[in-house]
Order: structure tokens, then C-alpha cells, then sequence
């Protein structure tokens, strides 16, 4: 798990990919329309005469809702989600330099659009903060749009449909402390794998760097050992286990991450 950061608009298998879209909604219901009249004559006409007329309240049509947007994202952010993506995770971080953050699934449903598909969940990113252009060993996150597309860990699946990566060796040992003291073991037992300058379709822990080494890699999501990281995201062990579980392939699911200030673009 080494980290790094960049900015990166889009990465999708083997390349850069789209994020957008709004998160956090709530279903809408159609306006329903105005009853009309039963077109009898009013009481008292006399018979054979023709009524006045009158003015029938016209039924107001139903005006469908818009579809949700992914809360949170501006237009441009919204634009790198791909066409065909169905699952996002929204990571939004408190700040630029803050290594305090917030994740949410987010699934997009035909005609209500983008939903919570959980709960948010409290994480944390790079110790520094967030980066547009991620280097080796800044320990800031990328900030940008990645498609999700393998997964892993030492221990053994939790039900994930991700192609999954089981090794108990070293690749997946965390060792030592995190900046704030405290032990970074076990952080490495569920992964899914960032496709920020990796190839997709690898095992997560694969050192192959498409922009180059100078560029960091190794940008995960992992189990939280509640202090900053070294540029991946850490979540809470049971909800990284809730992930794994939910991300489809078939979904073609994404990550779209960073400050709050820039998501909002």
C-alpha cells in the first residue's frame, strides 16, 4: 500500500474514466392532478337549454422529477462518472490539508436516480490532506474519479463479486504505527484496490505504474486504523466488509474523491 497523489479525471479500465452525478436524495412522488368535473349540468337548468359556459379547471399535468444527482458534485465532477457506472462511492474530505473525511455508496436506479445504497461512514485519507497531483511519499490522496475493480486482503473473502486476492504473506502485513501512535495491523485485511496509475484487472498489490513510480501507487481503500494514511482511504472494518459485499462488477462501480471544495466543481 504505498501512496501518492494526483488529480486525475477519470480512469476507467486501462484508462482515465468519468465520475459524476448528485448523491444523498430523496425519492420524489409525481404532482398528482386536479379532479375534474363530472360534466353534469349544474342543479336547476332548465332541460333543453344550453348551459353557459363555463370555465373547467384544467388539470394540472404531472411534472415528473428530475432524476437525483450525486450530492455534492458539481457539474464538472458529475461529468466523469461514467455513462454506464450504476455504483459510486462519494469519499469527501473536510479539507484540503485535513485527513478527516466522510464515505457514502451511492447506487443510480432508472427513474429515481442516484441513492444511498448505506449509511455515511466516518474515514481517513492522506495524513496531509488531498492532492490534484499526487507524488510518491507526499502522503496526500489523489483527489479525482478511478474506476474500482479488484479487491483483496489477508483474510479470506467476506462475499465480495470483485475478482478477490488472498494472501497471507507480506504484501498484505501492516506493519508499525500510524502519524497519530497507534498500530496499523490488521488494516490491510480487506482492500479494494483505487485504479489510480495501476492497471486494472491486477491484484491490488501489483507495482505496475502506468504514469511512472515517481507518481505513487498503491492507493487503496482499506480497513481504518484510525489516523491519517499514507494516501489511501480507511474505513471501519465492518463497513469496509458492507462494501466489499456491495460492489458489483457488473455495476461498473467508481470512486470519486477529495476536498469537499473540489467535488463541489
Amino acid at each position: 500500500m504505498n501512496q501518492s497523489t494526483t488529480r486525475t479525471r477519470l480512469i476507467r479500465p486501462g484508462v482515465a474514466v468519468a465520475l459524476a452525478s448528485g448523491l444523498l436524495l430523496t425519492a420524489c412522488t409525481a404532482e398528482k392532478p386536479d379532479r375534474s368535473t363530472d360534466g353534469r349540468a349544474p342543479a336547476g337548468q332548465t332541460a333543453g337549454r344550453a348551459a353557459p359556459a363555463s370555465a373547467t379547471p384544467s388539470s394540472p399535468s404531472a411534472s415528473p422529477t428530475a432524476p437525483a444527482e450525486l450530492p455534492g458534485l458539481g457539474p464538472l465532477t458529475r461529468a466523469t462518472v461514467g455513462a454506464d457506472t450504476r455504483q459510486v462511492v462519494v469519499v469527501t474530505g473536510e479539507g484540503e490539508d485535513s485527513d478527516h473525511s466522510t464515505v457514502r455508496l451511492y447506487e443510480r436506479h432508472t427513474t429515481r436516480g442516484w441513492v444511498p445504497a448505506a449509511a455515511a461512514w466516518p474515514a481517513r485519507n492522506g495524513h496531509k490532506g488531498w492532492s490534484e497531483r499526487h507524488m510518491l511519499g507526499d502522503l496526500r490522496t489523489p483527489i479525482g474519479t478511478f474506476t474500482l475493480t479488484d479487491a483483496g486482503g489477508k483474510l479470506p473473502n467476506p462475499g465480495t463479486d470483485l475478482p478477490y486476492d488472498l494472501n497471507r504473506g507480506p504484501v498484505y502485513t501492516a506493519s508499525g504505527l500510524n502519524p497519530e501512535k497507534k498500530s496499523k495491523a490488521g488494516a490491510l485485511d480487506y482492500v479494494v484496490a483505487i485504479d489510480y496509475n495501476r492497471y486494472p484487472g491486477k491484484p491490488p498489490y501489483h507495482s505496475g505504474r502506468p504514469m511512472g513510480v515517481e507518481r505513487g501507487g498503491g492507493i487503496w481503500l482499506h480497513v481504518s486504523h484510525y489516523g491519517g494514511t499514507e494516501g489511501c482511504v480507511g474505513i471501519p472494518r465492518e463497513q469496509m466488509k458492507q462494501l466489499l459485499r456491495a460492489l458489483k462488477p457488473g455495476a461498473k462501480p467508481m470512486v470519486v474523491m477529495g476536498p469537499r471544495a473540489s467535488l463541489a466543481r
